[in-house]
């Protein structure tokens, strides 16, 4: 029973978040409405977990702060199609952009591939590279400069559209070097990260539907009934014929057996249980037949711990992920400083307006951090649903 001086804890799916910027901008806005005491948003698994006094504050006005920062709550039991719908569309623009940039990099940096007028042939090749395959990225640039913040995407946006619309400029007024192989390379990279983070997830929410897949649907009542697992209390007693999954957590009234339990706990040998021996749900009867008296069912089984504390590890946030989401919050802005203070030195020390802003544009692009913010939260994501997978 919840006391007046405990806080309540609930979790928000949030949808539109794409660094770790993001996260860092929704958990300060979470955190400081009245009555919440921590607000922790997690970029690899897209949720929000919040501690609040619910005297103070209720989850309407979590998600009128989501949306007023530009992000949206999503369904709280997504498809799950979502993830490989994702992946087949990252997919999809990825192989799009490789084909045209290959070409793009062959001819702008091959002497023995130049020919005159190649400067359009990649200004025609990177322009579906840059506006199209890499539109996710401007569209969520332009987003977040509406709402006041900036984010990854600004970086990526601002580098590849200055270096496309520079080259472009260039192929009119005679400029020696145009940069359409930097815009298209850049948002290859940069997508092909997407793409694995995405993978990664996919591969990892698979582990843990594959944890709900293990449990028994039905039970056998002991007067050969059979009726849903969800329909079990505790104190009723159901039968396991041989080879059947065991329904819930249990103890043996009558008969004995071997179980395997390797997929609960990892033990390949099966394990020998006779009366009053206790029994895990969703593990497998050997070829003796059971009679059980249900000791925990629903949410308090053995699985259902394991699924709860798996999905509580991979929302955890580390010490270095919030490190690196402080980091994220300031560093955006600053590259951003930086690379116009860039610009400003080369030009005032008498260089090359084009050398000046191909030092600016890199400035933009190698200063993303999000690969400290987006490396702990995937791995502690990956690793445990490995370890599920496996029977850890």
């Amino acid at each position: 029973m919840r006391t007046a001086d405990t806080p309540l804890t609930t979790e928000i799916p949030i949808d539109g978040m794409t660094c770790a910027a993001c996260a860092a901008r929704i958990g300060r806005g979470l955190t400081g409405l009245e009555g919440v005491e921590k607000a922790n948003v997690n970029y690899a698994t897209a949720r929000a977990v919040v501690s609040y006094d619910p005297d103070r504050v209720d989850r309407a006005a979590f998600s009128a702060t989501i949306e007023k920062l530009g992000y949206a709550v999503a369904d709280d039991d997504p498809d799950d199609d979502a993830a490989d719908r994702e992946l087949a569309q990252l997919t999809r623009r990825l192989v799009t952009s490789v084909v045209l940039t290959v070409p793009i990099v062959a001819i702008s940096m091959v002497p023995a591939l130049g020919f005159s007028g190649w400067e359009w042939v990649a200004g025609i090749l990177a322009t579906p590279v840059v506006w199209w395959v890499g539109w996710p990225f401007h569209q969520m640039a332009g987003r977040n400069l509406a709402h006041g913040s900036t984010t990854m995407d600004t970086l990526v946006s601002m580098g590849t559209g200055a270096a496309w619309a520079w080259s472009a400029v260039a192929l009119f007024i005679d400029v020696d070097h145009v940069y359409f192989e930097t815009a298209a390379v850049i948002v290859t990279l940069i997508l092909l990260g997407r793409w694995f983070e995405a993978r990664a997830k996919r591969r990892s929410g698979e582990a843990i539907r594959s944890l709900a897949g293990l449990a028994a649907r039905t039970a056998w009542l002991e007067d050969g009934t059979e009726v849903p697992v969800d329909d079990l209390q505790v104190g009723m007693r159901f039968v396991v014929r041989p080879g059947e999954k065991v329904p819930v957590d249990g103890l043996v009234v009558d008969g004995t057996s071997t179980v395997d339990a390797s997929m609960i706990t990892g033990e390949p040998m099966p394990v020998p249980v006779g009366i009053d021996d206790e029994v895990v749900g969703a593990t497998i009867n050997g070829n003796g037949s059971l009679t059980v008296e249900a000791t925990r069912v629903e949410g308090d089984t053995m699985l259902a711990q394991i699924m709860c504390l798996v999905a509580e590890a991979q929302s955890s946030t580390a010490p270095v992920q919030r490190l690196a989401d402080r980091v994220s919050a300031v560093f955006v802005p600053t590259a951003l400083a930086v690379a116009v203070t860039t610009l400003a030195t080369w030009l005032l020390a008498g260089q090359p307006a084009g050398e000046a802003f191909t030092a600016a544009v890199a400035v933009l692009i190698i200063a993303c951090p999000c690969a400290l913010g987006l490396a702990t939260p995937t791995a502690i994501m990956v690793g445990t649903g490995r370890g599920a997978g496996l029977g850890v």
